[in-house]
């Protein structure tokens, strides 16, 4: 069977790698896409995947992206019209919903994300099968326009896909220049390009505040940014210059959350990680609770604090002792994750029966 796979961000890269692996042992035709965007390209090369380049990344501009989204499906269908791919399968990307759609190519569709609407409403009602963690109920995709019989649900979140047989490599730490000696407090900069960020994110997000004022605490530890995009890298990296190690490429972040005392999110991907590999979690959304926070929050693997002076007095109170925090916050991701079901076995399944 020849299945076509769009990767459109750093998560996609690690799920998808699973993905194709799995289907390319079972002797499927695997050919993948992507678009221009720093994380996702540098990241591929990491892993070793090779993805055509079809279009790229619009930005953070509602014009710009509606240009880029148009340009990339022309670039799109004429890629798969002469590939003629048995199935596609995409995590939420509407280029790959309009193209299969337009082209009858049946069309696996990942997504666990209904909070963002402008994505849903562009992709949804074009899907032949949607493939989603059990915790969200079904009525968050039927609004869009899918029919229930059309959803596939899973027992898990998606990080668990890549996560679940995930070894560390500690070279991590010499690439950043850390000790382990000191605690390691992680923080992510937001998506602030995401459509459902627009006008929400903030110039001066909580978390810089809340990192100024750990920074000036009488405690000893690392601090480790990691930005998204290249304006954040330069903003980030003057503002916390010598006080802060600024990721200035990507890195193997799994490997790094596996070292960290703490980590500070903004609710997204990485946040999912951090709290399932057993580090204090802390999400500085700014937006409202989207279902998988929700489900992490209660769970109590996330902490949701949008305040950084509470953030910064719960953290300081961790590194007083980060090892009784992680062991209390590792107890409780194995006890979530010891009842997860394989994600990659569902989807392979809904491949085949769409094919």
């Amino acid at each position: 069977m020849k299945i076509l796979i769009d990767v459109l961000t750093p998560k996609q890269c690690m799920l998808f790698a699973k993905l194709s692996e799995r289907l390319r042992r079972d002797q499927h035709e695997v050919t993948l896409v992507t678009r221009e965007y720093r994380e996702v390209d540098q990241l591929l090369k990491i892993k070793g995947m090779t993805a055509q380049v079809v279009g790229k990344h619009g930005g953070g501009n509602l014009s710009d992206k509606l240009k880029a989204s148009a340009q990339r499906t022309l670039e799109l269908a004429s890629f798969v019209a002469e590939l003629q791919p048995d199935v596609a399968v995409s995590f939420a990307s509407p280029e790959t919903s309009r193209v299969a759609f337009g082209l009858g190519v049946p069309h696996v569709y990942l997504n666990d994300s209904p909070h963002s609407e402008a994505v849903a409403r562009l992709t949804v009602p074009l899907v032949t099968l949607l493939v989603t963690p059990k915790f969200i109920p079904k009525n968050a995709w039927t609004k869009f326009g899918i029919k229930e019989d059309k959803i596939v649900q899973y027992n898990a979140i998606d990080p668990w896909i890549w996560l679940k047989d995930f070894k560390p490599d500690k070279k991590i730490l010499k690439q950043l220049g850390l000790e382990t000696t000191k605690p390691i407090v992680v923080f992510r900069a937001e998506e602030s390009f995401a459509s459902y960020l627009l006008g929400v994110a903030s110039e001066s997000p909580s978390w810089t505040t809340l990192l100024e004022s750990l920074l000036k605490s009488n405690f000893s530890f690392q601090a480790v940014i990691i930005p998204r995009y290249d304006a954040q890298i330069a903003h980030l990296t003057e503002r916390f210059e010598n006080r802060a190690t600024v990721c200035k490429s990507v890195i193997d972040a799994a490997s790094l959350l596996t070292y960290a005392s703490v980590f500070v999110g903004g609710g997204g991907t990485m946040t999912a990680e951090a709290a399932l590999l057993g580090v204090p979690t802390f999400s500085c959304y700014p937006g409202k609770l989207f279902l998988i926070e929700e489900f992490l929050i209660r769970k109590r693997l996330v902490a949701r604090e949008t305040d950084w002076r509470k953030a910064n007095t719960r953290i300081l109170k961790i590194l007083k002792d980060p090892k009784s925090a992680r062991e209390v916050q590792s107890t409780r991701a194995k006890e979530l994750t010891d009842s997860f079901e394989d994600p990659i076995e569902v989807i392979v399944k809904a491949v085949e029966k769409v094919s």
